[in-house]
């Protein structure tokens, strides 16, 4: 019995430091295109490459604050980080004169420089979030017609590191709506994703007024733990109402991303592991 608690705790131990044990490497950084020109050579490429290849990491793993640590990061330090690179040459590029990188990234000794640094870095397990989000105009709520937020979140993915979905028109989640139409934001997530329990959840409500959004509120449920937040964007040097509108989205994309990066820090002061003796007698 003492044998088999023994067990148990390890297989305890083991499943919460999975992450750090997955196969996915995430300090790989995958379809870099570079453009050329007459006096570009391989070197030249290469450290062009690894140099964006370290922006996109930094915007994959670390949040604002967490990335401004590393700010001053000199590029000699950079390149010493890289494990290897390679270059794509099997690949189509969206142009001729554009050459296609993978860099991979050297997880120890990034754990070094986040160590030396203090940088708590994220390591995303659960990519996916349901969201729906409900637009509010003339005091009426528009959730899948006449929508462009519902209609438009995923028109654009690129780069995108969390995967949104969104839920298909359902009759009941408009009964919800409309039995309580005049505050919205006291619905359960729970309510709205009824068929998705156990999941990180977003609902974002944006009122319109005056032909432009004036007041934005999200509510997540990421990981079991409710995080709500008011946003603010300022419509200013937009050519259209449709630029502004895509401005929201990508900012709300955003915002919900950094709130995923944030309940999955890892601290690399903190240990992970325990070392365990079994005795046998």
């Amino acid at each position: 019995m003492e044998y088999f608690k023994i067990f148990i705790t390890i297989l305890i131990v083991f499943s919460k430091t999975g992450n750090i044990l997955c196969e996915e490497n995430i300090f790989d950084v995958n379809n870099i295109e570079i453009t050329k020109n007459l006096k570009s050579n391989n070197e030249k490429l290469a450290n062009r490459a690894i140099k964006k290849g370290f922006e996109k990491l930094k915007e994959k793993i670390l949040t604002n604050s967490e990335r401004d640590k590393l700010s001053n990061l000199k590029f000699a330090d950079v390149k010493k980080l890289v494990s290897y690179y390679q270059i794509k040459t099997h690949e189509k590029s969206t142009q001729e004169n554009q050459v296609i990188f993978n860099v991979s990234f050297d997880r120890e000794k990034l754990h070094r420089l986040f160590y030396e640094r203090r940088v708590l870095y994220s390591e995303i397990i659960n990519k996916e979030i349901y969201i729906l989000p409900i637009l509010k105009k003339d005091n009426k709520n528009y959730v899948y017609n006449e929508n462009f937020f519902y209609e438009n979140w995923n028109k654009n993915n690129e780069g995108q590191l969390i995967e949104f979905i969104l839920p298909l028109e359902n009759i009941e989640i408009i009964q919800i709506i409309n039995s309580n139409k005049d505050n919205l934001l006291d619905i359960s997530l729970s309510d709205f994703f009824r068929e998705y329990p156990n999941k990180n959840l977003a609902f974002v409500l944006i009122e319109q007024e005056n032909s432009k959004p004036e007041k934005i509120f999200l509510k997540t449920k990421i990981q079991g733990k409710n995080i709500n937040k008011n946003i603010n964007i300022k419509d200013q040097s937009f050519n259209s109402k449709k630029n502004f509108y895509e401005k929201v989205i990508a900012q709300l994309k955003t915002d919900i991303t950094n709130i995923i990066k944030t309940e999955n820090l890892i601290d690399v002061r903190t240990p992970s592991f325990l070392n365990t003796k079994l005795y046998f007698s």
